[in-house]
C-alpha cells in the first residue's frame, strides 16, 4: 500500500547543489540539466524516486505573500492538502528562511504545523503526521551551513544549527522528554537515540534508503507521547 507524503519546501531556493540531469541540445547548464537548479528541481527528482504507488502531494508556491490572510484562509488552503497525507517531508535548505519576513507570514511554519495537528473530518480524525527533515546541500555540495559531523567518539558527533530554522521546526528537534545524553570530547550533552520527532537527514542519505528513512520517521510517530510537540506558529 503506496505512502501518501506531503512536502514543504522553499520553492525558489536556488542556493543548492546543481543537479546531475544534463540535457544536451537545450542549451542548458551541463552540470544541471536546468537553467537555474531550485529546490523545486530536488523535489521533482524525489517524486521519480518514490515507489510507484506512492503518492506526494507539494506545498504551496511560496510567491505568495500570506501577509494579508487571516488563519482560516491559510486553514482552508492547506487542510485538504495534508489531511490525507500521512507522513511530511521537510526540505531544509540554506534560504528556505526569509529573515525579514514574519514567521507567520510564511508557508512553511504553517505546513509544518497542520501536519503535527489533529484534523476532524466526516467522523474521523488524522492523526499527527510523521515527518523527517531532509537536508539539501548547498552549492558547495555541503550541509555544513545547518549540520556538521565529528569523528570526537566511538560513534561520532553531528552539530545541528537549529537556531536558523523556523523556531517551530526548531522546537520539534532534540524534543525527547526524556532525553538520553551521553558524554564525548565534543560536548558533554551529546544527545543519543531518537532524540527528535522531527529527525534531520541528508539528500544522500535519504536517497540511498528511502524506505528506511520513512519506516524511521513512522517508528517515531507511534512513540510520539515520548516527544514534547511544539503545533503553533509564533
Amino acid at each position: 500500500m503506496g505512502r501518501k507524503v506531503f512536502v514543504s519546501y522553499k520553492y525558489g531556493d536556488s542556493n543548492v547543489y546543481p543537479l546531475a540531469k544534463a540535457n544536451a541540445g537545450q542549451g542548458l547548464n551541463f552540470l544541471s540539466g536546468y537553467r537555474q537548479t531550485t529546490v523545486r528541481h530536488y523535489v521533482d527528482e524525489l517524486q521519480s524516486l518514490f515507489a510507484y504507488d506512492d503518492h506526494i502531494n507539494k506545498g504551496e508556491n511560496d510567491n505568495e505573500s500570506l501577509a494579508g490572510f487571516k488563519d482560516l484562509t491559510i486553514a482552508s488552503k492547506l487542510r485538504n492538502k495534508i489531511y490525507d497525507s500521512s507522513i511530511t517531508l521537510v526540505m531544509i535548505s540554506p534560504n528556505m528562511k526569509d529573515p525579514y519576513t514574519p514567521e507567520s507570514d510564511q508557508w512553511i511554519p504553517w505546513e509544518i504545523s497542520y501536519s503535527l495537528k489533529e484534523h476532524a473530518r466526516n467522523g474521523r480524525t488524522s492523526q499527527t503526521n510523521a515527518m523527517i527533515a531532509i537536508v539539501l546541500p548547498d552549492t558547495m555540495n555541503s550541509y555544513s551551513y545547518f549540520m556538521t559531523s565529528y569523528n570526537c567518539c566511538d560513534s561520532g558527533c553531528t552539530d545541528y544549527r537549529t537556531g536558523s530554522l523556523f523556531n517551530i521546526l526548531a522546537k520539534n528537534m532534540f524534543n525527547r522528554k526524556m532525553a538520553t545524553l551521553m558524554n564525548c570530547s565534543f560536548s558533554t550533552a551529546i544527545h543519543s537515540g531518537e532524540c527528535s520527532y522531527i529527525p534531520a537527514v541528508g539528500w544522500y542519505e535519504f536517497k540511498r534508503d528511502i524506505s528506511g528513512n520513512l519506516d524511521r520517521a513512522i517508528r517515531i510517530s507511534e512513540n510520539i507521547n515520548d516527544y514534547k510537540i511544539a503545533k503553533t506558529v509564533v
